[in-house]
């Protein structure tokens, strides 16, 4: 997900041309909490509460929302951390800039392992398991006290920035000549080459093996380092400013044609009889062909959205600063909106899956909501 430092920092110098930047923000997180949500209801995947629906006309197609969102969007995130993280270090120093970042990302982790998690357990032991007992009774028993829930990603960029102030410490790496914007044709070769390197570490890491307890999947992490070291990158040698139009149109049409073949992996699995796991990880080609095709859609779908987003979402209003502003604190918070609600409508008889269409667009809006009103609070806003 996201911290202050990629969900509401800009550089300074160029503040009228990063609009765009703040837009997909608010649009990725709107994507995070739709993807949570539909987890509780329709695709695969766990989460605080769920109640799963049987029907394969919604699975189908929420299965392979999760996917396309998993190839890219948790990417994105990093490459907008990298790309904030030099201009920061640059003004601020070593010690000023890590003190910065344990404020802006350990304290968030803390509260999130400290109250929040264990506040998400208990309204579900109460609510949907009938265990009626009180809090602090619930918690004399409570023991998973590291747990960072969706703030594993804030973990993630705490360490990440961490090796980083320690390479600038150590290593001197200068370019004598600015690296030219990627095209389209090294993009995409690119995202075959870290398909490959996926499906190596997904032999040994499958999808859905989680380094216990800070919640990282390791399977999906080298696309996590390489887009970090790519914001780095883009940020020194202007890669955003220089990405054109023509790029982000030609990826966008390879993201579609990658979207078609989608079903083949369906087939595939029909055709074979072969476990839906094979494609998750361990040495079997369609492991392999699955992460090829995961990198190629996701740095297409990535790209584009960079690409198109800067010719036709530089814009800002009131009311997306205020959504910009608060999008780190709908990160943090959205796991509250999304049980909340899904508890307080449990028993409504209703499939899971109109469920989820009924009340994702409130669980969005809640989200926010939640987001704009925590930042109301005394001293928060020095934080997130």
């Amino acid at each position: 997900m996201a911290s202050k430092i990629l969900l509401q920092q800009t550089v300074p110098n160029k503040v009228n041309k990063v609009f765009y930047i703040n837009n997909l923000k608010i649009l990725l997180t709107t994507l995070v909490v739709l993807h949570h949500t539909i987890i509780v209801y329709c695709a695969p995947g766990g989460w605080y509460y769920t109640e799963k629906t049987t029907q394969m006309a919604a699975i189908v197609p929420s299965t392979i929302f999760v996917s396309l969102n998993q190839s890219f969007f948790m990417g994105f995130f990093f490459l907008l951390a990298g790309y904030f993280t030099a201009p920061s270090y640059d003004r601020k120093g070593s010690w000023q800039f890590l003190g910065d970042r344990f404020i802006r990302l350990g304290i968030p982790l803390l509260f999130y392992s400290f109250v929040l998690s264990p506040l998400l357990s208990y309204l579900v032991y109460y609510f949907a398991e009938g265990n009626h007992i009180g809090y602090l009774q619930y918690l004399s028993d409570y023991h998973l006290w590291i747990d960072f829930g969706v703030l594993w990603f804030v973990a993630a960029l705490l360490l990440f920035t961490l090796i980083y102030v320690g390479a600038k410490h150590f290593m001197t790496i200068k370019f004598k000549n600015p690296i030219p914007t990627p095209g389209t044709g090294i993009i995409l070769l690119f995202a075959v080459l870290l398909g490959v390197l996926t499906f190596f570490v997904r032999i040994v890491f499958p999808v859905g093996w989680v380094l216990k307890p800070f919640g990282f999947q390791l399977g999906h992490f080298p696309q996590y380092i390489v887009m970090f070291i790519i914001g780095l990158l883009a940020y020194k040698n202007q890669w955003f400013d220089n990405l054109s139009l023509k790029v982000g149109k030609s990826l966008r049409r390879v993201a579609w044609l990658s979207l078609i073949f989608f079903p083949l992996f369906f087939l595939i699995k029909a055709k074979l009889n072969m476990p839906i796991a094979w494609y998750s990880g361990g040495f079997h080609w369609q492991s392999l062909l699955y992460a090829v095709w995961e990198q190629c859609i996701g740095l297409s779908i990535l790209t584009a959205l960079l690409s198109l987003g800067k010719n036709s979402l530089n814009k800002s209003s009131p009311l997306l600063n205020k959504l910009s502003r608060c999008a780190f604190a709908t990160y943090i918070f959205h796991p509250l909106v999304i049980t909340g609600i899904s508890l307080i409508f449990k028993y409504w008889l209703a499939d899971p899956a109109i469920k989820f269409l009924v009340l994702a667009p409130f669980v969005v809006m809640g989200s926010f909501l939640l987001g704009s009103i925590m930042l109301m609070i005394p001293g928060v806003k020095r934080i997130i």
